[in-house]
């Protein structure tokens, strides 16, 4: 017997697979009511897409549902940057009625082996029995599927498999439990999400630790690693002398930084000064008188610095 993860345990195994999530609300006690049948024992995980396009609206369509079917719709809604929005952690309206014959193969974990079955009954409660996540995507065959919403797809799916010690058999599109469904349906101009697809990429990422990172470089043997991090350098006490000539030399520094704008241009370039004039401009700063002022300072601030290391 599945019994359904505790939320604890699902954000938990969701942000151990690296999935960003993000907690809608009251998602936690967000489900239907028991009088519309239970959750559990669960065997597997669905994956939909949201027929809509933008994510705040797809997430409060997802938690809030609509006049012919109330929410929660899924347990998790899946945007478009790979971000996880968790809107139910008990039973949620996204599976509907399906084939027990696939139910059964899900359950022993034999599906996409040999013949795969085509639904065509609606006769089991998927409600009860699946996970569900939603993408967010139109459907129409057309939207894109970027990569990071399919890495989302396969890592949240790989969550709920390594919690329970699932396969990727226990991965199925809507469309491979419900007769007439077309979900998940790949888009053009992005990557491919047809749910052998996904199962192929789910059991890959199992057959890593859950903080696998795909193309990652791996650690190179005789590394040496660090074990301790390094010290750091305790600061030096300064005499009173010192320290009073440092305060002089912020001072100094302050007061060459609140330093007041320069004089008007002074250099010897009347025909300038006279063209600036008639076109009615300021004439241009005194960059001249202000670069002998900052060397100036420059000087006076590195004898003062000379002087204080000196006492050191």
């Amino acid at each position: 017997m599945a019994t359904p993860l505790s939320p604890d345990r699902l954000l938990s195994a969701l942000r151990a697979e690296g999935v960003k999530v993000v907690e809608y609300k009251s998602w936690r006690v967000h489900r239907r009511p028991a009088s519309t049948g239970a959750f559990g024992p669960v065997h597997g995980v669905m994956i939909h897409h949201t027929v809509t396009s933008g994510t705040a609206s797809s997430v409060e369509l997802c938690y809030n549902g609509h006049s012919a079917l109330p929410g929660p719709l899924c347990h998790g809604v899946i945007a478009k940057d790979g971000t996880v929005h968790l809107v139910s952690a008990g039973r949620a309206n996204h599976a509907g009625r399906g084939d027990d014959d696939v139910l059964r193969q899900v359950q022993a974990e034999s599906y996409d082996r040999g013949k795969t079955i085509t639904p065509n009954e609606a006769n089991t409660d998927g409600n009860a029995r699946f996970y569900g996540f939603e993408c967010v995507n139109l459907g129409d065959g057309k939207d894109p599927w970027p990569a990071a919403q399919r890495d989302a797809i396969v890592r949240a799916s790989a969550a709920i498999c390594r919690a329970y010690g699932w396969s990727a058999r226990s991965v199925i599109g809507h469309r491979e439990w419900q007769p007439g469904k077309v979900d998940p349906r790949t888009g053009q101009g992005g990557v491919d999400v047809a749910p052998p697809v996904l199962r192929r990429l789910i059991d890959e990422r199992l057959a890593h630790p859950a903080s696998w990172s795909q193309g990652a470089e791996p650690t190179k043997p005789n590394t040496p690693q660090p074990t301790t991090p390094p010290k750091e350098t305790p600061d030096v006490a300064l005499t009173p002398a010192q320290d009073a000539r440092l305060a002089r030399i912020e001072k100094r520094l302050e007061e060459v930084a609140k330093a007041a704008p320069v004089a008007p241009w002074t250099y010897k370039n009347a025909a300038l000064v006279a063209e600036a004039k008639a076109a009615g401009t300021p004439p241009p700063p005194d960059m001249h008188g202000r670069i002998e002022a900052i060397q100036a300072a420059l000087a006076e601030l590195t004898k003062l610095v000379t002087a204080l290391t000196k006492e050191n």
